[in-house]
């Protein structure tokens, strides 16, 4: 896609955005050779004044100015930008490159305003200039420029979403380095960090996955431990708001409805939904329709790998202990932890499962499902329902273990009344597949004929 701008006969406006350390900068910078005829990036937490100032120390770097311009607002920055772009050669792309476009956008900065000024009244009108902003607050950047309904509004030529790795490109990041790690391991490996190719960069390839969680979780400046604290902080502001609404989903591994968090966190109304919003735009939370997927009726889940683990040990960790990972994770609660995570790797990786089931090209709906108990009835729950075009539908079963899963008697009569229950409450008349995805698949044995369909951990690297 960049290839293409460099190439075009127009003038390009580029948006590169994506959550916090998934290699936004890294891919612009990779692909420019870190040479521009300009590039500015924002300040966090900084003031008009100061932004301007650093705009201005860009300004003198690149025009090569015998001393700093001031700058009273952006419109005189744009201006001075202008001037400088048309003393550049006629024959090439000229490239400028704005970095963290949401610290850049103070409050009443009029930045956008001037940015719309700057593009629609002189760079959109030539061909030859090549503008790329990026920032890691996904919801100022959809918000402000990818879904601007001002001067803005379609002028975008070219929008690159940037998410975290899939299991396959977390392998083949992790085998450029050498690492010799088994698929296992590098599924462990993304049930902690996910996919961001940040949190990847820092592992020790040399070391076992175990020694990299101690180091960079649990010793005493590991640089996983501190992250959580600037994580929010540097993407939204009343930062708290998010974090208190990640935090009550971190201790609800099967999804909150909308009403149940707002009773948590005691925040409901606009507030609530923009909180929800931005946190989904981040890749933070997801949100499911649950079956048979009225779109009002949605269940939220906390999906980022990093913010689970940091919860579930991190958080809690008062020990002292730099080597905690290294004496307890073999224990209950990590292997509990990593049934959850398991869940949300599969979760993650839908069009993988469509794929070993044979139905990608098949028109589907994905929803999970819940139902209280009470005192007259069981509960139940499916957290990852297929609903497919043929009339089938599989209910999946998510299951993480080092061995083949064992289907025991008691097991295999839990599933029968979950279908029931299932069958009975959503008045469901289709035909279900018992579908298992599992780390080394199902176990023969007599219990196994509840089976109707298997997928297994090398299938969701496909």
């Amino acid at each position: 896609m960049l290839n293409d701008c460099m190439k075009s006969d127009r003038s390009e406006f580029v948006i590169v955005y994506g959550r916090r350390r998934v290699g936004k900068t890294f891919l612009i910078e990779r692909y420019f050779d870190s040479t521009y005829d300009f590039s500015f990036v924002g300040a966090h937490r900084a003031e008009q004044r100061v932004q301007l100032h650093n705009f201005a120390k860009a300004m003198k770097k690149h025009a090569q100015l015998p001393s700093i311009p001031k700058y009273t607002d952006w419109y005189e920055a744009f201006d001075a930008l202008e001037e400088y772009l048309e003393q550049q050669p006629l024959d090439r792309k000229k490239v400028v490159f704005f970095d963290e476009m949401p610290w850049i956008d103070t409050a009443k900065s009029d930045f956008v305003k001037a940015l719309e000024n700057f593009w629609n009244g002189w760079a959109n009108r030539r061909s030859d200039i090549v503008f790329i902003g990026s920032g890691s607050a996904t919801s100022w950047m959809v918000d402000n420029i990818v879904e601007n309904q001002g001067g803005l509004h379609a002028r975008i030529t070219s929008s690159i979403y940037l998410r975290p790795f899939s299991l396959k490109e977390t392998e083949e990041y992790l085998q450029s380095r050498h690492c010799k790690w088994d698929r296992y391991q590098i599924l462990q490996c993304y049930m902690l960090f996910g996919g961001v190719p940040f949190y990847l960069s820092l592992l020790k390839v040399v070391d076992s996955l175990v020694q990299n969680v101690d180091h960079l979780c649990f010793a005493r400046n590991g640089q996983l431990r501190l992250e959580f604290a600037e994580l929010y902080n540097a993407l939204f502001t009343n930062a708290d708001r998010y974090i208190a609404v990640v935090e009550a989903l971190s201790a609800h591994k099967e999804g909150m409805t909308r009403s149940e968090i707002a009773n948590v966190i005691g925040t409901n109304g606009g507030v609530l939904t923009k909180v929800l919003s931005n946190l989904e735009k981040c890749d933070f939370i997801s949100k499911m329709a649950r079956f048979p997927n009225h779109s009002t009726d949605v269940i939220y889940r906390l999906t980022d790998f990093y913010t689970l683990f940091y919860y579930k040990f991190i958080a809690k960790d008062q020990s002292g202990d730099e080597q905690w990972w290294s004496n307890n994770f073999r224990s209950h609660s990590v292997v509990s932890w990593m049934g959850n995570a398991f869940e949300l790797v599969c979760l993650r990786h839908t069009p993988q499962i469509k794929k070993a089931l044979g139905i990608s090209g098949m028109s589907t709906s994905i929803s999970s499902w819940r139902k209280k108990g009470d005192g007259a009835s069981k509960g139940a729950q499916i957290d990852l329902i297929i609903d497919r075009a043929d009339r089938m539908v599989n209910l999946c079963e998510m299951k993480f273990s080092q061995e083949p899963f064992v289907i025991s008697n008691d097991y295999e009569q839990t599933l029968r009344d979950r279908m029931a229950i299932f069958r009975e409450s959503t008045k469901c008349n289709k035909s279900f597949l018992n579908t298992f995805v599992t780390t080394m698949g199902v176990a023969d044995g007599k219990h196994k004929s509840i089976v109707d369909s298997e997928v297994v951990m090398n299938d969701l690297f496909e």
